[in-house]
């Protein structure tokens, strides 16, 4: 793509996650010579791998993944959740690659909500309390942090609040006390486990709200925290300006299957709402990531799930991890996908990740129906049907219901996929993607550096 006189990129994945993002963002941003990435959903959940044609690999959670292209900037826009203590983190390793300047090209809009470590370590004891019944939560806090502001509003930090020692200790107490006091449940179930204890321990240090105060404020000081006009500035140059989304649309706050979903917008939602505030007057071009296959990081609903190809495809980036536990591979579902472009709205073009691994695949099969192994009469609030079986999922009439999508979920867990099988050559393929989902595909990645990504004619 060559870049236009002001175009903004909105990227999107609609799937649960994992299709390549970053990676992408990196191509993107080199063809692009994007000058800005803008987050605009998530926190430091995210993991988006970047590896670079001489080698460097970094995992992006807060940064853009246009970050090693010299001169990019990154935007963290008041629909990101900040976690300072993990960003200084990802700031060194950055370092140790030889990105010496990336606070410096980082700016943070002021109303953005600061993750505690008090957040993250009651995310992640609620998680351990759940045993085998967990949600697949990343364990970072961004859910209890959303959850909080909208309890208990200005008592939640935020980015501009972080050069003001006194307010951020007050705050952080009052974090700390009320992740306390929720707990409490929590706890009496679970006083004997180790691994509680062990996050448990920061509640209970008289030095620790001192000390987090003190980075804090040491942060605030090394990076840009702005106003909201900010980005208007940002996006009203001429060049290239890439919107980078987290996660996946099938987890978005409303329309994913709760209770195995996750507490931000993933949809185009916020992007758009950013470009509307600022008045932003050039093109846009909206992208929606896949796999060439289907796969879940954690738990809940996967309907084409398959051990077989979980086993076959091992994800190096994505392994079983202590928090969202296994990595599940399947076939590509074309009912979840139709979903997930109902609930996102307009999107101009595909793009088919981690092509080069389907030689592994023995039968490139596809689910266009799910088969209901109960009385299909029960189904029929929930998914549209004809006489092949089950082809699409309903959009809610109200998506603040989340009984409604609990028992979606429920029922998901009961569909069985009904399968075809594709044409085992690319070409073909991409055209079945692309007719199935009525989008045509823009781009193709073969695999992990921006090399080996293609325009696809």
């Amino acid at each position: 793509m060559k870049p236009t006189e002001n175009q903004a990129i909105l990227i999107a994945d609609l799937g649960y996650g994992d299709t390549g993002k970053g990676s992408i963002v990196d191509y993107l941003t080199r063809t692009t010579s994007a000058h800005t990435v803008v987050r605009y959903n998530g926190g430091a959940q995210a993991a988006h791998n970047v590896i670079t044609p001489d080698g460097r690999h970094h995992t992006f959670a807060q940064f853009g993944s246009g970050t090693f292209v010299p001169g990019t900037r990154t935007h963290l826009s008041r629909f990101m959740m900040l976690h300072p203590l993990a960003l200084i983190a990802e700031e060194r390793h950055l370092k140790s690659l030889g990105i010496s300047d990336a606070f410096a090209r980082l700016s943070i809009d002021r109303d953005v909500l600061v993750t505690t470590p008090f957040q993250q370590a009651a995310n992640r004891i609620k998680e351990l309390a759940r045993g085998d019944s967990r949600h697949g939560s990343c364990g970072m806090g961004v859910g209890e942090t959303m959850s909080d502001w909208l309890t208990y509003g200005s008592d939640v930090p935020i980015a501009g609040d972080l050069s003001e020692r006194d307010g951020t200790v007050k705050k952080l107490r009052r974090m700390c006390e009320i992740k306390l006091s929720q707990l409490e449940p929590v706890l009496e179930a679970a006083y004997d486990n180790k691994t509680i204890a062990e996050e448990l321990k920061a509640f209970h240090d008289p030095h620790f709200i001192d000390a987090t105060a003190d980075i804090y404020q040491h942060f605030a000081r090394q990076v840009r925290i702005v106003e909201a006009d900010y980005l208007g500035s940002l996006l009203n140059q001429p060049g290239t300006t890439i919107f980078e989304g987290a996660q996946g649309v099938l987890l978005d706050e409303w329309y994913g299957f709760y209770p195995y979903n996750t507490w931000s917008t993933l949809t185009f939602k916020n992007a758009d709402i950013l470009l509307s505030e600022n008045d932003f007057t050039g093109e846009s071009l909206r992208l929606g990531l896949i796999r060439g296959y289907a796969t879940r990081h954690g738990a809940g609903p996967f309907v084409t799930e398959d051990t077989c190809l979980s086993a076959q495809i091992p994800d190096t980036h994505n392994g079983d991890n202590p928090w969202q536990r296994d990595f599940r591979v399947g076939y590509l579902d074309f009912v979840a996908l139709r979903y997930a472009l109902n609930v996102t709205g307009r999107i101009d073009g595909l793009v088919v990740t981690n092509l080069d691994r389907m030689d592994a695949i023995e039968e490139w099969q596809y689910c266009n129906r799910y088969k209901a192994m109960e009385d299909p009469s029960l189904t029929e609030d929930f998914f549209q049907t004809d006489e092949q079986g089950i082809s699409d999922i309903k959009i809610p009439a109200d998506p603040t219901n989340l009984g409604r999508q609990e028992a979606l979920t429920n029922l998901l867990f009961k569909m069985r996929p009904i399968y075809d099988t594709g044409p085992k050559d690319e070409a073909p393929y991409l055209d079945l993607i692309s007719q199935a989902l009525g989008v045509p595909v823009f781009y193709t990645s073969h695999g992990p550096t921006a090399l080996d990504k293609k325009f696809y004619p």
